[in-house]
């Protein structure tokens, strides 16, 4: 899968770097209401009680990421509203029909729009590349995940090729939404496709453009394939 985008490569201007601390930040507000909204509707008192521990720390980042979009002179919350629609197309394509599904949704469509991020962080100035990579890397509740869906899907044959089908599907749909960030966020363009060996005020001609679209989208269907596997899941 490629993104039909032809923008030049530049370096991590200003308005580069807000866009990606914008959507990050979106990130961590929607995994805070939906942590949330998972704790209430969780099998068991354990499960809701680390899901709510999960939703304050995704306010604790999202804390962290306004405060660098204002050190940088930006306005959060105009950074974060540009976002405010990124998933609803995965949402309405995407509806859980059990507690299985709604995990394993979390788990790939947050597990797809971290690694994007990731990629696209590697562009930053180190400062806030080094923040944004602590938000991610402590954005994740697989850990649940992986041990939940594991475990209940260790017997239960019927389960297992219901939760491969499921994550077959959310990736495709999750994919769908990079593509579009693509395609939509100029800003998030320059960052997740660079074009190796090229300075950075060289426009990369559109087969270089199509060449770093390939190795994101490679790298995110890979990333994809072992979060997987942790589940012993096929992809």
């Amino acid at each position: 899968m490629t993104a039909a985008v032809t923008h030049p490569r530049a370096s991590a201007g200003r308005a580069d770097v807000l866009a990606l601390l914008g959507l990050v930040g979106h990130l961590e507000l929607t995994a805070f209401t939906r942590l949330a909204a998972d704790s209430a509707l969780a099998p068991t008192l354990d499960q809701q009680l680390r899901l709510v521990h999960f939703s304050a720390g995704a306010v604790a980042r999202l804390d962290r990421v306004v405060a660098r979009i204002t050190e940088l002179g930006g306005s959060p919350q105009v950074e974060l509203a540009r976002f405010a629609r990124v998933l609803d197309d995965f949402d309405a394509r995407t509806t859980p029909g059990s507690w299985w599904e709604r995990l394993l949704t979390a788990y790939v469509g947050y597990g797809v729009a971290d690694d994007f991020c990731k990629a696209a962080a590697a562009g930053l100035d180190d400062d806030t590349r080094d923040l944004v990579m602590d938000v991610l890397d402590g954005a994740s509740h697989a850990e649940l995940t992986v041990a939940t869906l594991a475990a209940a899907a260790a017997d239960d044959e019927v389960l297992t090729s219901r939760l491969a089908l499921w994550g077959r599907r959310l990736v495709g749909e999750a994919l769908g939404v990079v593509q579009n960030l693509l395609v939509t966020e100029p800003s998030l363009a320059r960052l997740a496709l660079p074009a190796p060996g090229e300075p950075d005020a060289t426009a990369p001609s559109s087969d270089a453009v199509g060449d770093a679209s390939v190795r994101l989208f490679g790298r995110l269907t890979a990333e994809h394939t072992r979060r997987m596997g942790r589940l012993g899941l096929t992809a």
